[in-house]
């Protein structure tokens, strides 16, 4: 029988999963129905984008045809965890127990309804990363539980899952409810079980601070790169306001420079919304735009129409730290955090800096007011009058 190979790999500056195989008509036949592969000229091997691939879906298409080798796929073989949800205790298990625990989604059954799943998301025009997030948790929560008839399944079994899965390995709070949350819409909506969903609980809710940089700490960071579409990608996450994702998604017609506008299309919650550009910010575009010429995106990869990758935007931050010399763990996200809080100190409403940040709620919003050091410093510690 032949065997397929899979590896995480790069190709364009993308995450992707190589599909490797010794050819074979039948099964480059095979390969080529599946929607979401393509041939690689440079790495002469078929590959999909590791957002697109699921595992359980192509062992289901390929397995009448070939033995398949996960073997590449066990560095990451939890596709729900990632670093940033980890709490900083030690791991209780090492990566050959996840992959193999996971590995284990290859059974029919747990396929079967995690494909019925993912299509009711697409139907419901779920996002696609909270479709590859709650898929993902369906899944794992299954196979945990796959010694027991699903139909069967109580809120005793959740929370046996919670105290035997999350908390044994010491995985964090979002990381939780993210289980909760997807779980709680799998049995609503798509599979009837004995699990009354009402009464699932989230776990209790973290009161945590968002992170700030100073103006300065911003300035440093922006000056340090060189590069003009390094320094432009950064600039607009701060000087916007914006999320990772939406940076990358941004389009050249989404830039009203006329009228000083950036137009956020399908952005959190699949809303739209639009925030004021600066004529220097809109400058800095112009010089970059002549620069670069993007065909489809307005920050493109190493190749035209290609969209530039996420792993590539952090670590194009996480350089410019280096440079500048902040040794705080500074990720994309606080620069959206220092926009806010900074916006905030200037005197800006709150209200307008939710429509800015595209916040459902003003609560959301009103965390910024936390972390503002324009009030705090006008407090006269009583420790003066000693």
């Amino acid at each position: 029988m032949k065997t397929i190979n899979l590896r995480y790999g790069k190709h364009r500056d993308s995450e992707v999963v190589f599909i490797e195989f010794e050819y074979d008509s039948t099964l480059l036949s095979h390969v080529r129905k599946l929607s979401y592969t393509r041939w690689s000229k440079t790495h002469k091997s078929w590959y999909a984008f590791r957002q697109d691939f699921d595992k359980g879906v192509f062992f289901q298409a390929l397995k009448p045809y070939a033995f398949i080798n996960y073997s590449g796929l066990r560095k990451e073989a939890d596709p729900v965890l990632k670093d940033s949800e980890r709490l900083p205790e030690p791991k209780t298990h090492n990566e050959t127990e996840v992959f193999n625990e996971t590995d284990r989604i290859i059974e029919p059954e747990v396929v079967q309804l995690v494909d019925t799943f993912r299509k009711w998301m697409r139907h419901k025009r779920y996002s696609r990363s909270s479709i590859e997030t709650y898929t993902d948790c369906v899944r794992v929560f299954l196979t945990f539980c796959i010694s027991k008839p699903f139909d069967t399944l109580t809120n005793d079994d959740v929370v046996l899952f919670v105290h035997d899965y999350i908390l044994k390995k010491k995985l964090s709070y979002s990381y939780q409810n993210q289980f909760v949350n997807a779980i709680k819409l799998f049995f609503r909506e798509v599979f009837k079980s004995c699990i009354e969903v009402d009464k699932l609980e989230r776990p209790r809710r973290e009161h945590k601070l968002p992170n700030v940089l100073s103006k300065v700490e911003v300035g440093k960071i922006l000056n340090a790169l060189s590069n003009l579409k390094h320094r432009t990608m950064l600039s607009l996450i701060y000087a916007c306001g914006l999320r990772r994702s939406e940076l990358l998604y941004l389009k050249p017609a989404h830039v009203d420079s006329k009228r000083g506008l950036l137009l956020i299309k399908s952005a959190k919650g699949n809303k739209d919304r639009v925030v004021p550009m600066s004529e220097k910010l809109i400058e800095l575009l112009r010089e970059y735009y002549k620069f670069y010429v993007p065909k489809v995106w307005l920050f493109e990869g190493q190749y035209a129409g290609e969209q530039y990758s996420p792993e590539s935007l952090a670590k194009v931050l996480k350089n410019a730290c280096k440079i500048s010399g902040i040794r705080k763990p500074v990720s994309l996200h606080w620069l959206r955090h220092s926009y806010a809080t900074h916006l905030l100190e200037s005197g800006t409403d709150l209200r307008y800096i939710q429509e800015l940040l595209g916040h459902k709620s003003s609560r959301t919003t009103e965390i910024y007011t936390h972390v503002s050091t324009k009030n705090l410093k006008n407090i006269k510690s009583p420790f003066d009058d000693l």
